[in-house]
């Protein structure tokens, strides 16, 4: 114990200092390639169908796959074919999408198919879509393809929500398999975007086989058997994932178009063109919530990446955003990109409190926004890695406007307490603290996750309360457990980070769509112009016309406030000099595949 604490506290003076310590390299006993880090946050299982959550989706984008994927070096992000052979028929209303598959594509191994090779057909495609809209699943991803309204779909899930049971054997003409190796999309209206939206994202549609949901029941979330690089090894809940190379995955050579401007991304593509995928023979992702460890870790070589930099280390790390001269010494690579992300705090609008569309409840909630100091936030606790944001488009998205400003990135402490004192939230009782206008105690409950980097964020929220007045109370709890209550309505406020999936800048307005509610509408937000405009947005292509509405649907949401929209992060990733390969793509999730490391053995 003496010993572990000893080099626990070199570690430490070692960060502290910026003396990296030079420790054994971690052995494998044998030339496996094994890449090794963690995750901040614990998965919640392995079924594309029943996650929400990003961690949880970047395990399924690896093990399952979807029909179309990204390009992982080109820049601007550019859709290619993956289980589907070429790019969709597309019908020139945009209502009909024809696909052809790969033929010879397998699921991994396992005992629901009777010791027998299963190949991957349209009726797996149609199946798995199908189980979207079946209310057993409870997909979060529901709301969003419920939108691309694929034709028969929804009157399935209404007869199993009238009977109990849903049909999947009853045929829809939304979406069918017109052969072995072809499944055809029709949609109700014009769905521009269907591909992108739909069609592209492994940790969401990963396509499964039937036999295996119907053999594991409800245990599917422990089981997931598809057709991508790498199959679940060795699982301990909430402590260690260990992925292995998908020994039936097909052959798949390495091919990228990086920019011809990014000598980096060139220099990558030249050495790995060709090379069979996977490179690596297994991912090893530790739970690790606690920033320090996190870190440590990564400098003591016990993992071989540390994703998203936290915070706290960010000054002794990339002091002026450049790599500090030991890890250069060191040979440690860096990939610092702005990420196509917003952060925000909700507000439940079905509270007592804080919800409501009356002007009292709305100047409420504006005046929190007002008075809660984004620059702030990105200045201390998040280090100057982010920038303000002033509605929810994310950069790298169509329709983001870096210019754009707007009373949602405002900080204004002296407007936010006239707009209390105006509507009535006043200290009543002579408590110090601000009441409600019919005199019941003003007290915001916003629910938080245990762990240092949250504490710094809701130092900043608490200080800015206390500022004008209103008391502010934590609910300590997990992150799984607060995803729970949330999508149920039973939090007043909380925090989330949302990444785009997609260029879609509009994607992320779902926020603020009614029939969202209890899936990517925490707030319960609820406005008729806003959904109309949604729908309106959801069905025209690109172009000026459509961003002019989409800029609309925006002020909707600064005016009526269901959301404080905080930052758009930007993100650096670390890697040893052994990784190969890595680079952050702003969507995609499954890029083990890509990615090679040097085997480390026993000296």
């Amino acid at each position: 114990m003496i010993r572990v604490r000893l080099a626990l506290f070199a570690l430490v003076y070692a960060a502290l200092t910026g003396t990296l310590v030079q420790a054994a390299t971690p052995a494998t006993g044998n030339n496996e390639k094994v890449l090794r880090y963690a995750f901040p946050i614990a998965e919640t299982g392995f079924d594309p169908a029943q996650l929400s959550d990003l961690y949880s989706r970047v395990l399924t984008a690896n093990i399952f796959d979807s029909l179309y994927t990204y390009d992982y070096l080109a820049r601007p992000a550019k859709i290619k074919p993956n289980l589907a052979q070429d790019m969709p028929e597309v019908s020139e209303d945009f209502r009909t999408f024809t696909i052809r598959l790969r033929p010879g594509i397998h699921f991994s191994d396992d005992p629901a198919f009777g010791g027998k090779k299963r190949e991957l057909t349209a009726e797996d495609v149609v199946y798995t879509y199908k189980r979207i809209f079946d209310p057993k699943n409870k997909s979060p991803s529901f709301a969003g393809v419920k939108e691309e309204k694929i034709l028969g779909l929804d009157a399935l899930r209404s007869q199993a929500q009238a009977g109990g049971k849903f049909d999947y054997n009853t045929e829809v003409a939304g979406i069918r398999a017109l052969d072995r190796y072809t499944v055809q999309f029709r949609v109700g209206e014009a769905r521009p975007r269907f591909v992108s939206n739909l069609l592209a994202d492994p940790g969401i549609f990963g396509i499964v086989a039937r036999e295996v949901v119907e053999a594991y029941g409800d245990r599917i979330m422990e089981h997931p058997v598809g057709t991508g690089a790498f199959q679940l090894g060795e699982w301990r809940r909430s402590s260690k994932i260990s992925l292995v190379r998908n020994p039936n995955f097909r052959e798949q050579l390495y091919e990228a178009e990086p920019p011809a401007d990014d000598p980096v991304a060139q220099a990558i593509a030249s050495e790995l063109k060709g090379r069979r995928l996977p490179m690596l023979d297994r991912v090893e992702v530790s739970i690790v919530e606690e920033e320090q460890p996190r870190w440590l870790a990564f400098l003591n070589k016990e993992h071989d990446l540390i994703e998203r930099l936290p915070n706290s280390f960010v000054n002794q790390a990339i002091p002026r955003n450049q790599l500090a001269p030991n890890l250069k010494k060191a040979g440690i690579q860096m990939v610092r990109v702005p990420s196509s992300d917003v952060t925000f705090m909700y507000f439940a609008m079905e509270h007592p409190v804080v919800g409501g569309y009356t002007p009292d409840k709305v100047a409420l909630r504006r005046a929190i926004g007002l008075a809660y100091n984004s620059a702030e936030e990105v200045r201390l606790p998040r280090r100057g890695q982010a920038i303000v944001a002033h509605g929810p488009v994310m950069p790298l998205t169509i329709g983001y406007d870096p210019q754009m400003r707007s009373e949602m990135g405002q900080f204004d402490r002296a407007r936010a307490i006239a707009l209390l004192d105006l509507f009535g939230y006043t200290d009543k009782n002579g408590d110090g603290w601000r009441d409600q206008p019919d005199g019941k105690p003003l007290i915001l409950e916003f629910s938080t996750i245990p762990g240092g980097a949250q504490k710094e964020l809701d130092e900043i929220f608490k200080k800015n309360m206390d500022a004008i007045q209103i008391k502010l109370d934590f609910k300590q709890g997990k992150w799984p457990e607060h995803l729970k209550a949330s999508r149920a309505g039973k939090l007043m406020m909380w925090g989330l980070g949302l990444s785009a999936s997609g260029t879609d800048g509009a994607s992320v307005l779902a926020l603020g769509y009614s029939e969202s509610k209890g899936q990517q509408n925490h707030a319960r937000f609820d406005n008729k112009r806003y959904d109309e405009l949604y729908r309106q947005i959801s069905a025209m292509p690109d172009g000026a016309e459509r961003l002019a509405l989409t800029r609309e649907a925006v002020k909707i949401l600064v005016a009526y406030m269901p959301y404080k929209f905080r930052t758009h992060r930007i993100l650096t990733d670390l890697s040893h000099p052994w990784v190969h390969g890595y680079q952050r793509h702003p969507f995609m999730r499954d890029f083990w595949k890509f990615v090679d490391v040097e085997p480390r053995v026993q000296p």
